[in-house]
């Protein structure tokens, strides 16, 4: 069982998060509802509402009401396999039904389930697997391209666990799903849970160093779930297409929306736009969401004239950086977009308004949802001016309540309970809230504080850019230049640092802000959750600084891919 008191071992950080946890409750922003309790009163109150699995090997859809049923037998089952209260289960599946019943049944039982995004491999699997002290493994025995029964041979941490194979394949010394499905008891007592008991870990994405276990409990994700801005109440007309994979935190609450918010969700286990983009006809989608890469492949369509795009109505883009371009296409399309600000330990910090100016949409990353609160603040821990960049300090219902490793959360909490969230923000008179980089990110030139995404945004204006990542590129005389790798559009050559220079002139910003080395290459690397990976960008620039004198001012370089 993870003790909670032991999260924090400063023992007035501690304080004060109970004090904040007692307010929440006393505020009715944290109840005695759980999961299971939620998903009870939407099987009573929607039990038609259902929940639809693209996938070319294992399409499938269930019914809130079959939810219920099927996942309190699947509950039993395990805990028929010795899966008790507290324990932890690690989960590497792809959005399928069977995704969907594993986390309410180990919700129901108590357990802590790990989500892990299907595409990380056994070296980052295991690491999470000894991580998380898992006492059980689950995961398909092939998915995609994939051959998970070979991955669980190369990660030691399988030989001291229960592992359960989803297929027909399971290998010699695993549980397949069928057998774990014998095990059902229809009869079996299961236990009574906390609503303040640990639900989930979830690993960060590790874009710059080793992934950090964010823990959340049933009130902070229902808290999360209850106040999904772009999730209104009730809204049965609706419908929601969601790309994200089922391991990364964007996945997970598309997956339990339903359960509270009343949408009806169609979900991807495999990004593809042509796939996404009937399933937009086929179910009449109104809503979509996704990372910006998401959105961009939508609009591509859509600005061609593709009429199977004609039923949506609203955008909701969050997860990375949202250009305000891309907000600027979306609503030229005809589709109301909103920008959304948060991360795995706050999941939704912030959102744009429907009722709001669009160029509030397309500038800032909006106001802060309900019963959140965001604090700019300066390095000496004093709150910044209105305009005045600083770091973003958080506090809600919804936050995680600390990470797994009690140092990170000596780093990581303020005095107040406020979590630093390590990007910079700044705050309008009318409270929106943009975020104009992260502090690792911010690129330092001859001094200047120079926000890498205020450059990407510019690079993206030009008429032959598809993508852009602007990162640092250390220099011995100015400490750092701006170095932008750039996908160009289909058929178009990447600009060179020429180019750039005459297009920020037309543009009217600084000099200093213009790229002064261009890095052209096929495409960007990313997480699952389609943020850029800038540091494997950074180590790209590094590799290639001593080998490579003549891709400097000017020059085009060559493509790279990356897998």
């Amino acid at each position: 069982m993870i003790d909670l008191d032991s999260l924090f071992t400063n023992a007035e950080r501690a304080t004060e998060r109970r004090a904040l946890m007692e307010r929440w409750r006393a505020e009715g922003l944290h109840d005695d509802t759980s999961l299971p309790d939620a998903l009870e009163r939407a099987a009573e109150n929607d039990p038609d509402n259902t929940i639809v699995f693209h996938s070319k090997d294992n399409p499938g859809r269930v019914r809130l009401d079959a939810l219920h049923r099927r996942s309190r037998l699947v509950a039993t089952a395990l805990a028929t396999h010795g899966i008790r209260r507290g324990d932890v289960v690690a989960v590497q599946l792809p959005n399928r039904v069977e995704t969907l019943l594993v986390y309410t049944a180990l919700a129901r039982l108590g357990a802590v389930f790990v989500p892990i995004v299907h595409i990380y491999g056994p070296k980052e699997t295991d690491w999470i697997l000894r991580a998380s002290r898992a006492r059980m493994f689950i995961c398909p025995d092939r998915w995609a391209k994939i051959d998970f029964c070979e991955r669980i041979g190369r990660m030691p941490a399988c030989e001291g666990i229960d592992v359960v194979v989803v297929g027909q394949n399971a290998p010699s010394g695993t549980t397949s799903w069928d057998d774990l499905m014998a095990l059902q008891d229809p009869s079996r007592l299961l236990p009574t849970i906390s609503a303040s008991d640990p639900l989930l870990i979830v690993y960060t994405s590790g874009t710059t160093a080793e992934p950090k276990g964010v823990l959340h409990t049933h009130q902070t994700l229902m808290a999360e779930l209850r106040n999904m801005p772009h999730m209104p109440m009730g809204s049965s007309e609706e419908v929601s297409l969601q790309p994200w994979p089922a391991g990364h935190i964007g996945g997970l609450l598309a997956l339990l929306s339903p359960i509270v918010t009343g949408f009806r969700c169609v979900v991807l286990d495999k990004w593809d736009v042509e796939d996404a983009v009937s399933l937009v006809e086929e179910h009449r989608v109104t809503r979509l969401c996704g990372a910006p890469f998401h959105v961009s492949a939508f609009l591509d369509r859509k600005e061609q004239g593709d009429p199977r795009l004609d039923s949506v109505k609203e955008v909701m883009s969050g997860g990375a950086g949202v250009p305000p371009l891309l907000v600027e296409r979306s609503e030229a399309a005809g589709w109301l977009t909103m920008r959304s600000y948060g991360s795995t330990e706050h999941p939704t910090a912030s959102a744009g308004s429907r009722y709001g100016t669009a160029r509030a949409r397309a500038f800032s990353d909006g106001a802060a949802c309900p019963n959140s609160e965001i604090q700019i603040t300066r390095e000496d821990g004093t709150e910044c001016e209105v305009g005045e960049p600083g770091e973003v300090w958080l506090r809600g219902p919804e936050q995680f309540v600390g990470y797994t490793d009690p140092e990170l959360n000596r780093e990581s909490f303020a005095p107040g309970g406020w979590f630093r969230t390590g990007d910079v923000g700044v705050m309008d008179r009318e409270g929106n809230l943009s975020i104009t980089d992260r502090i690792k990110d911010i690129i330092i030139r001859g001094g200047e504080n120079l926000s890498s995404l205020e450059i990407e945004d510019l690079v993206l204006r030009h008429d032959d850019v598809a993508e852009a990542a602007a990162v640092g590129w250390p220099d011995p005389r100015y400490g750092e230049r701006v170095c932008i790798f750039v996908v160009p559009l289909p058929g178009k050559s990447a600009p060179d640092v020429a180019d750039l220079i005459v297009h920020f002139e037309g543009l009217g910003v600084a000099r200093q802000k213009t790229p002064e080395k261009v890095v052209p290459v096929a495409e960007l690397p990313r997480t699952a959750a389609g943020k850029i990976k800038k540091n494997e960008l950074r180590r790209v620039l590094t590799e290639s600084q001593a080998s490579s004198t003549d891709r400097h001012e000017g020059g085009r370089g060559r493509s790279e891919r990356y897998g």
